[in-house]
């Protein structure tokens, strides 16, 4: 690996813990019971409070919450879902773009209210600019400050001493939108305009091409003598100019919103690899580094709000961990070229370059790609379809961990910290006590909500590619056989039910079937998960704090983040591993071993 790159990974892993370490501070403020504590930061919350008549200061217990957090979002879905259908006779629709198909409108809609933002569609020649603003955008917006807002709850019932209230999500989701999403949107949105992502509700704008389309004046060769065609005739040529169009459009505000929300819908289908959305190298740093960025705050959050740093340090260092083999892998396999290629005589110094930008290479698709299906962004600036095999298993795999590698905003940590009370149970059984986390203990009740947390996208994602695959409608949507083929339907399925929204792009998804199906995954894959969850708060929530005892499992140590990250990796193995081994590893070997 070149010294630049390994420049820019040390780079990332720096300017990341420089600026998530402060943020995670801030968001324990919000997350406390008074906020942010500011009058003057304070009047509009209040005076939204006042307009919606909600009082704040009001605790829900988990069922309250649930409930709240389930209906905002179905409402949320049915707005999505009107307004696509309704775009047609809506304003700020300069290219008079038709309605969106029930079926699609269906799928995008849910896809975006949870924090999926799946696209089976193009975005810049289906949605209309009010589309992308009120729909998709405030979406992008609400999806995040859910899957925050269930992390502060869950942060709560680990701190509490015993209450049955995990807090009021209306304040929690007007707290985070008001003083952490919205101004780190404008920051991220402001940097992007000026390194040359578009902001313009100009519909698109015409350019001027030269293409040799024509033939009048002879042509000659290198010797300077006119060049003849197999029959003899003078080959003549002529430039002529053509006209291309250009869309444009609100785009800068929707990008820096669908990346420091782990959102990931593209205002173009090309998503990040657009230069309108991803201009610069420059700009990939940032946008990598705005991923990543509240994740690992939350971090922090739970150290802070559990009075003790090392917890959330030791999870920190669990999930790296992870992230750093993975993408290691990610990144090594791609530095290899493609051997079809080669026996064609072509030069492959630079790596697998099908399917990336140059102006990222091979280092910075293969990092994002890892980071971003580690995040459940699914923002890409680059083909995952094109990515060699086992390039392609990376994301894959960082999907079926449950996007638990700092995960989504909100959903990757309270995902992360299911995961440690699996860890400290099987401690538990292991030396015969009963296990704690936190102070707090497990119990069945608990173990019953963990499982279900846990299992119900693997059962989804596993259950449903199945389905796909043996039945018709599934199979007419693969456009290549074989190993690769299983691959699309198994990265579509875990894509929707982790909630990470990227594809692997070689699957024509934009169908009913599909449409319907991912829609369904999507749906349960994140309130499926979500509701257990906050299950789970209101029990601990509920319990006394126990003191540690010589007996109590140390949770912030090495010996806790090896048994943290056992516990990701060989549920996620066990789990996927045989399906993994029908796609991209049989394909793998079948290229570089020739087995066939």
């Amino acid at each position: 690996m070149p010294a630049t790159d390994i420049g820019q990974l040390a780079a990332y892993v720096v300017v990341l813990l420089v600026l998530s370490y402060p943020l995670g501070l801030l968001m324990a403020r919000l997350a406390m019971p008074k906020g942010v504590g500011a009058r003057r930061l304070g009047a509009p919350e209040r005076a939204l409070y006042r307009i919606a008549g909600i009082s704040a200061g009001e605790g829900m217990t988990w069922m309250q919450y649930a409930s709240a957090v389930v209906v905002f979002n179905a409402i949320g879905a049915f707005v999505v879902y009107a307004f696509q259908r309704l775009q047609a006779v809506l304003p700020v629709n300069p290219t008079r773009m038709t309605a969106v198909s029930s079926d699609s409108s269906f799928n995008t809609a849910v896809s975006f209210v949870t924090n999926t933002n799946w696209q089976g569609y193009a975005g810049e020649s289906t949605m209309s600019c009010l589309t992308q603003m009120l729909a998709l955008a405030v979406q992008n917006f609400f999806s995040a400050a859910t899957g925050i807002a269930v992390a502060f709850a869950l942060i709560r019932a680990f701190a509490s001493k015993s209450s049955p209230s995990i807090g009021n999500f209306w304040a929690d989701l007007v707290r985070i939108t008001l003083y952490l999403l919205l101004p780190l949107a404008v920051v991220l949105a402001v940097v992007q305009l000026q390194q040359g992502t578009i902001q313009t509700f100009e519909p698109s704008r015409d350019a001027t091409t030269l293409e040799v389309t024509a033939y009048d004046a002879p042509k000659s060769g290198p010797d300077g003598q006119p060049l003849k065609d197999d029959k003899g005739v003078a080959i003549t040529e002529r430039a002529t100019t053509r006209t291309q169009t250009i869309v444009l459009g609100p785009v800068a505000s929707q990008e820096s919103i669908k990346m420091i929300g782990t959102n990931g819908g593209g205002f173009f289908n090309a998503n990040s690899a657009h230069p309108y959305e991803n201009p610069t190298p420059l700009t990939n740093f940032l946008q990598m580094v705005a991923i990543f960025l509240i994740p690992a705050g939350l971090v922090f959050t739970f150290g802070k709000l559990v009075g003790d740093m090392r917890q959330g340090w030791a999870v920190f260092a669990a999930m790296a961990a992870i992230l750093v083999v993975m993408a290691g892998i990610g990144i090594a396999a791609e530095l290899h070229a493609n051997p079809l290629i080669t026996s064609l005589g072509v030069d492959g110094g630079a790596g697998n370059m099908e399917g990336k930008e140059t102006r990222f290479g091979v280092v910075g698709s293969a990092l994002f790609a890892a980071i971003t299906t580690a995040a459940s962004c699914g923002a890409v600036n680059a083909m995952h379809d094109s990515f060699l095999p086992l390039g392609g298993l990376v994301p894959m795999w960082l999907i079926q961990f449950g996007e638990v590698v700092f995960g989504g905003v909100g959903s990757g940590l309270y995902g992360a910290l299911m995961y440690a009370i699996v860890a400290v149970f099987i401690a538990g059984l292991m030396i015969g006590r009963t296990p704690e986390y936190l102070g707090k203990k497990i119990e069945a009740y608990d173990m019953k909500m963990v499982s279900l947390a846990i299992l119900v996208t693997p059962m989804l994602v596993l259950v449903l590619t199945a389905v796909a695959v043996v039945v018709d409608a599934g199979k007419s949507g693969v456009a290549n056989p074989g190993a690769h083929g299983f691959s699309e339907i198994l990265y579509a399925f875990s894509s929707a039910a982790n909630n990470n929204g990227s594809a692997f792009a070689g699957l024509s998804a934009n169908t009913p079937f599909y449409n319907v199906l991912l829609g369904v995954a999507v749906w349960f894959g994140r309130f499926g998960v979500i509701v257990p969850v906050l299950a789970v708060a209101g029990s601990l929530a509920r319990k006394k704090r126990l003191e540690a005892t010589g007996g109590t499992l140390p949770t912030h140590g090495l010996l806790f983040v090896l048994l943290l990250v056992s516990t990701i990796v060989l549920v996620g193995a066990l789990t996927y591993v045989p399906a993994l081994a029908l796609g991209p590893v049989i394909e793998q070997l079948q290229l570089f071993g020739g087995a066939r």
